[in-house]
């Protein structure tokens, strides 16, 4: 809700919305790739890090997972969730702007929330399970 909050105070209020700032057709395409793309390796690192973790508590002596990686893992789970709606409502946004031309303030304001809370929240929860590994490790 913060980084969601940030984003539509740093956003102009008025103004054209549009996936094609040089009037040039197909121009996003590339960079809409990209995205995608760089989403996929974040979700890539937050679920095997959620799996391996959830995982790997079967090796320990009474099959639970020490009860300090719960909020890393619920950030981190956060993050995946936030990211594939970035997807997807990018991919959709995008696709209603080729067809219909109505990429709003809104639209726009909520793909920026989106894509920087799934950031937000990887950094956080890494961080924060760095964190918790290695004070458990120090015990």
């Amino acid at each position: 809700m913060l980084v969601r909050h940030i984003a539509d105070k740093r956003t102009q209020q008025a103004g054209p919305f549009t996936f094609e700032p040089n009037a040039v057709p197909g121009s996003f395409e590339p960079r809409l790739a990209y995205y995608v793309r760089a989403v996929e390796y974040l979700l890539g690192l937050a679920t095997g890090s959620i799996v391996l973790l959830v995982g790997s508590s079967a090796l320990n002596r009474n099959g639970t997972l020490p009860w300090v990686f719960a909020s890393p893992l619920i950030v981190l789970g956060f993050c995946v969730v936030y990211g594939v709606l970035f997807m997807v409502l990018m991919i959709f946004n995008y696709e209603e702007f080729l067809h219909h031309n109505n990429y709003t303030r809104t639209r726009y304001v909520m793909s920026q929330g989106l894509g920087f809370s799934a950031l937000v929240c990887f950094c956080l929860g890494y961080l924060w399970l760095v964190i918790s590994v290695a004070v458990t490790l120090a015990r």
